[in-house]
């Protein structure tokens, strides 16, 4: 447990509450998968997670959510939730990654929430973030930002002694990838192409073993490489981000989050300063987790429960009745 203002943060207590919540948010959103609403889909996430989140003895604050507040009815960066007695926390959400692929009936579509003392989230504007990660058994500052795609292939390859034709790498199909994925592929190695869900990319690397992935790397929102360093912070493995700013106004977003230095490269205990509890409820099939699915009258849900003091990971498996 962590101390936080008058109160503990105690991580043990409330991860089960997390996944309530994160439960919540995929069950809503799956009964709109494959309708083709990624609003409705989104909406009906968000409803939910809020419902649930305010059922806790939290006094929450929203710090990576679904925009600002002029942008977002709810779950709004800066907004309160919980029920307003018990630790002071930071929440980092995500009730719907994946709208697109929700409403397309495509794989990797997740709920995702992460929850620490307040103070230990990094406040990241929704811009743009530069991301790298790979997972764990690997020395520190193995890669860096600041080299080459190829670069980072043949360190990662050396480092795993084997050729870099048997990395796998994984990139967000994006027109600003197509130099970056030229260059990967000139290495030999392999690449999984994924359409959105960028998130799931990243815990990809943390399980290399189970998904086939060894690295990620490209450009993907700032929020959901947060969310990615508190899954991180739980499994192992490492991550860097640095933001990408397009135009003043992304620039001013971030200086009234108190960010000044806008070429800073974020390792992750920058962006997850301490103990955190990390929740994911899979909406649609991934390899990560498994999608919500209807078994006769019943709705069933995987979910990922973490948490960085102990290092557990726990997959629970979710059944109601489908009303």
């Amino acid at each position: 447990m962590t101390q936080t203002g008058t109160e503990i943060f105690a991580d043990r207590m409330l991860s089960l509450g997390l996944a309530r919540v994160s439960e919540a948010a995929a069950i809503a959103s799956a009964r709109l998968i494959g309708r083709g609403d990624e609003r409705a889909a989104d909406r009906a996430a968000v409803d939910a997670m809020r419902l649930q989140l305010n059922l806790l003895d939290i006094r929450g604050i929203v710090v990576i959510g679904e925009g600002e507040r002029d942008e977002a009815p709810m779950l709004f960066i800066g907004e309160s939730v919980g029920r307003g007695i018990g630790p002071e926390v930071d929440i980092a959400l995500d009730p719907l990654e994946g709208t697109t692929l929700t409403a397309k009936d495509m794989p990797n579509a997740l709920s995702v929430i992460a929850m620490g003392p307040r103070g230990s989230i990094l406040h990241a504007p929704d811009v743009y973030m530069d991301k790298l990660s790979i997972g764990p058994g690997f020395p520190p500052g193995l890669l860096s930002l600041d080299m080459t795609p190829a670069e980072r292939v043949r360190a990662l390859a050396k480092a795993k002694k084997c050729p870099p034709e048997a990395v796998s790498v994984c990139i967000l199909e994006r027109e600003r990838h197509r130099e970056m994925i030229a260059e990967v592929r000139s290495t030999g190695a392999a690449i999984r192409l994924i359409t959105d869900g960028d998130v799931a990319g990243v815990i990809h690397t943390a399980e290399a073993s189970r998904t086939g992935i060894d690295m990620y790397m490209g450009q993907g929102g700032a929020p959901e490489g947060v969310l990615a360093a508190a899954a991180l912070r739980c499994m192992g493995g490492q991550i860097q981000g640095r933001l990408v700013f397009r135009n003043d106004d992304e620039r001013a977003r971030a200086a009234r989050l108190g960010i000044t230095d806008l070429d800073r490269i974020y390792m992750l205990d920058d962006m997850i300063a301490g103990d955190v509890i990390f929740s994911a409820t899979g909406v649609t099939d991934g390899s990560v987790l498994s999608g919500a699915r209807r078994d006769g009258d019943y709705l069933e849900t995987e979910t990922l429960l973490m948490r960085s003091k102990t290092g557990s990971v726990r997959r629970l498996h979710y059944r109601q009745k489908n009303l």
